[in-house]
């Protein structure tokens, strides 16, 4: 038995794409037992053509099991009931009918296990107009939003660098289902947990949103500059980029002095958060012109020794690099059987408790533990042949 937290639950995944993936991980991460369930293929690629060694493959499904079954069959059907009889949690992103009409859904499995706690993620919700439309990030991107409000003023549209709807979904669905577990230790019972990425994108626009729910205010574009604190952005130096965040009275007043201008602190543009708002462009065009003078290493020692939050602007390999981030551990090692040793991206969360996950496992082959898991449901070598032969796994 693991000593992580989440040990003691046995998890069948349905998930595939990034979303779904994403809210398993944090479960198997912290040690639950999770049986990666997807339709027999063949080839290097797993069941919706992604490569099997690749990165992203093996950071999304690392510390799982995998088996390969048919739940369009009769008796694949019946493998997976059977599975979900004494699990704890089934999590699926299936466009929001799907699941209906393979028979796997909610209804059909609390029938046989009424613990069961259900988690699932769509592009736009469980129910509605838009409920059974096929969705993926970009598009609850701009449904959401957040495609209005990134990039430079004028620009038009500009889509988050990451997969922001997948990654917040999942890891929504990942709390939604672990409280779910805990409420089930009150009442016994399990239940249908679900987010879709529409709902998240929009609860991600966080402040910007509530502008609009209670002022009616559609922000706009900021670019670098952060819409509402002032003077916070990107400041070119003699040799890149970096942020400052100077918007507090207090730090305001220390980044006019770590800058050498301590006029600034009087100046009748400048002395209100009000007047820097209004004229932001002004005030960071004075900061800029002495930024500019000095190089990164050098901005970033004198704004941090005035306590000015400041920081570089970095490619992701020299974000690995930074001290700090060698000194968290987040790059994570785990050792496949093909690809040797490497590491892939750890847990952010930290627990006195629990220790963080150390060598994860890497992301399993399709079918690669097949026949160990149908054993354990009683399948002698035979039937487990007879299954494959007629492509059921």
């Amino acid at each position: 038995m693991s000593d992580l937290p989440l040990s003691r639950f046995k998890v069948l995944d349905l998930t595939a794409h990034r979303a779904g993936p994403t809210a398993v991980r944090q479960l198997a991460d912290w040690g639950a037992d999770v049986i990666k369930i997807e339709r027999p293929t063949k080839g290097g690629v797993d069941s919706m053509g992604g490569k099997l060694h690749g990165p992203d493959y093996q950071n999304l499904h690392r510390n799982k099991r995998s088996l390969t079954l048919d739940l369009k069959s009769d008796e694949g059907r019946g493998i997976f009931m059977e599975l979900a009889k004494d699990a704890d949690v089934v999590v699926e992103n299936y466009r929001s009918d799907v699941k209906t009409r393979l028979g796997v859904d909610y209804a059909a499995v609390s029938a046989i296990n009424p613990r069961i706690v259900y988690g699932s993620i769509s592009g736009f919700g469980q129910t509605g107009p838009d409920a059974t439309r096929p969705g993926v990030d970009q598009i609850a991107q701009g449904m959401g939003g957040l495609m209005s409000i990134t990039g430079l003023p004028g620009q038009g549209p500009v889509r988050v660098g990451i997969a922001i709807a997948d990654l917040t979904s999942g890891m929504f669905l990942a709390q939604a289902i672990m409280m779910a577990l805990l409420q089930r230790e009150q009442t016994g019972k399990g239940q249908w947990v679900h987010t879709s990425l529409l709902e998240s994108m929009i609860f991600m626009l966080d402040f910007q949103a509530a502008r609009w729910t209670m002022k009616s205010d559609v922000a706009g574009q900021a670019g670098n500059d952060h819409p509402t604190s002032v003077p916070t952005g990107v400041f070119a130096t003699s040799d890149g980029y970096i942020n400052i965040a100077a918007s507090g009275g207090r730090t305001w007043e220390q980044c006019c002095k770590a800058i050498g201008k301590p006029e600034m602190i009087e100046d009748a543009r400048f002395v209100t958060p009000a007047l820097r708002s209004e004229n932001r462009t002004a005030l960071s065009s004075e900061i800029g012109d002495v930024i500019k003078t000095n190089t990164k290493a050098y901005w970033i020692e004198k704004m941090t020794e005035a306590g000015v939050p400041t920081g570089p602007i970095n490619a992701i390999n020299e974000t690995f690099a930074e001290p700090q981030v060698e000194h968290l551990g987040i790059a994570t090692p785990t050792t496949h059987k093909d690809l040797g040793t490497f590491d892939i991206v750890g847990q952010p969360i930290n627990m006195t408790a629990a220790p963080q996950p150390g060598a994860l496992k890497p992301a399993p082959d399709p079918g690669q533990h097949t026949q160990e898991i149908l054993e354990t449901l009683g399948y002698d070598a035979d039937a487990i042949a007879a299954l494959r032969e007629r492509g059921l796994i």
